[in-house]
Order: C-alpha cells, then structure tokens, then sequence
C-alpha cells in the first residue's frame, strides 16, 4: 500500500480538513500520515492578515516542507490559497465545496436583525472583504477585529469582546457550532471569498507523477474544483490574496457555469459588480473576463487605493 504525508496547519478546522482529505484517500488505498506545521497566520495574532504582508500567510511553511521533500501533499482551506502560487508548486485537488454563505453565530438568544439600525450591534471580524461588505449595506454595524482559531475566537465572543462572530458556514459546521449559528447571510450581499467552502491539495512538481495521479482521482470534485478554476481566475487577474475586498462565486446552471464577482472599497462606500456564463471548458476565461470587466469600470484605481491603504 502506498503511503503519503500530509501537511496541514494545526487548529482543530485544519486538522479536520486533513482528516477529511485522509479518508478519501484511505479509501483509494492510500496510508496518510499527517504533519501539523505552524504557519506565520498562526503565529502572528496581534495583527491584521492585511498588515502581516504576505500572500502566502498561511502557506509559506507547508510549500517550504512540500519543496524540501519533508511532505508529499499539503491540505489548505482554499480560500487560503494565493491566487498566483510560488514556480514549481500546483493545487491538483478541491474537495467537494460545503455551502457557501458566510453567516453570523452569537451566544446572545435574541440576537438582533442586522436590518435594525435602531441596535447597536458589533461583529467579530478580520475580514476586509466583510468589514466593507457591512460597511456598504448595513453601515450601522460597528466590527471590532478578532483573530485566532475558532474556539478562541467563539471565547472571546463570550467573554464580551463582540456580540457575535462573521465567518463561513463551513468552519462553524465542520466543528461542530450549528447551535450558535443566527443568521445565514445571502450570497447576493456578502458574496463569498474566493473558494470559500472547500480545500484544496497543493503538491510540489517533485512529487512521483503516479502519486499525483492517485491523489487527484480521489480528491478531486470536478464540478467544485471547476467553479474554484474560474474565481481563481478572476483573482489571479486582479492580483489579490486574502487581505483585499474582492469576492467570487462560481455555480452551475444546468450544463451553464455561472460566475458572478466584483471588488469593493475597504471603507465600502463603494462596490463594483458583474457577471458571465460559459461551458465548463471556459471556467478560466470565466475568470479573466470577469476580472478585466471590474477593472475597466473603476477596478484598477481601486486596487491601487486599497493596496496603498493596506501597506500605508
């Protein structure tokens, strides 16, 4: 039987991500050992992400493993991965995507409708794109931000810090939080981050290509792993990591992929929109044509706005 080492980050979400993507490949026959590795987003919590001034946050240190040959594979919450990846390094696998929507959990039982601008609410978040988000539609809602793993952050919500939390459905339920969940948001406000809702598998080219094969074919989800290639798309293009207010959506219609994004100031005040349909085969393109259509209506001097603000 073929064995594999998987590198992961070590919070409680990563290592069920790591699990997740260990049974599957348990199930091709493959023995998976995993590696918890610290990674600089991990380290560093006194400080925004947008502030830590690195794209690969939370990848540097399993791509440093990958290159050295100390892991074979290295799992990551998509919406972690840079949208440009360091030569010599590929994500070959995404998982089938969990729902989407970003939602609001709370330990307070009346919880209040963010609609109400009569309640004072403040929202625990690091998020650029979720604080402009909120800032363009609901801009009585005041944020206050909070980084760390999960259970830290659901800590400090109880302690008072914030009368509730603004993440992805998909952490909260893969560990296991349903019951503090109060809101589910739509997707046509707070469209998601890109890749939000699955995890990929990044390899270096050094990997045996008969073990990449075999990773790949029990991994991959291709109706997910499609929708990613065109957000991955949009953001490449926009050259934008975590820490800038763009989001993407990619779903599918049938036969049709619809791909739907846009980019927003960080203050909110404003929010560039649009979207395209192709066949599967078009998912990048997909992408590119979104990217260049927000860019031509204000996208580039916002970029240089944003990037100029973050590194100010």
């Amino acid at each position: 039987m073929k064995s594999i080492r998987l590198g992961t980050r070590g919070s409680k979400l990563a290592m069920f991500q790591a699990n997740y993507v260990a049974n599957l490949l348990t199930k091709s026959g493959i023995q998976t050992t995993i590696l918890p590795i610290e990674t600089k987003g991990d380290k560093i919590l006194d400080v925004s992400i947008s502030k830590i001034g690195s794209k690969g946050v939370f990848t540097e240190e399993l791509e440093t493993k990958l290159a050295a040959g100390e892991i074979d594979i290295a799992v990551h919450s998509a919406k972690d991965l840079p949208s440009r990846l360091p030569k010599g390094f590929e994500v070959i696998a995404f998982t089938e995507r969990e729902k989407v929507n970003d939602i609001i959990i709370s330990h307070k039982t009346d919880f209040p409708d963010l609609s109400d601008s009569s309640k004072t609410i403040v929202l625990g978040t690091s998020a650029t794109r979720r604080i402009a988000t909120l800032k363009y539609f609901y801009p009585h809602v005041k944020t206050v931000d909070i980084r760390g793993n999960l259970q830290t952050r659901v800590a400090k919500m109880e302690s008072g810090v914030c009368d509730g939390l603004l993440l992805a459905y998909a952490g909260v339920h893969r560990m296991g939080y349903d019951s503090l969940i109060k809101k589910e948001l739509p997707v046509t406000e707070f469209t998601p981050a890109v890749g939000q809702g699955s995890i990929g598998v990044e390899i270096h080219e050094s990997l045996d290509a008969d073990l990449k094969a075999i990773v790949k074919s029990a991994v991959n989800h291709r109706a997910s792993s499609t929708c990613l290639k065109a957000e991955r798309s949009f953001l490449r293009i926009l050259e934008g990591g975590c820490s800038i207010p763009a989001f993407a959506l990619a779903k599918w219609d049938g036969n049709t992929l619809l791909l739907e994004g846009g980019l927003m100031q960080i203050d909110g005040k404003e929010r560039l929109f649009a979207s395209y349909s192709g066949k599967e085969e078009e998912a990048e393109q997909l992408g590119e044509r979104l990217a260049e259509e927000i860019k031509s209506r204000g996208g580039d001097k916002l970029l240089k706005e944003i990037k100029q603000r973050l590194n100010g």
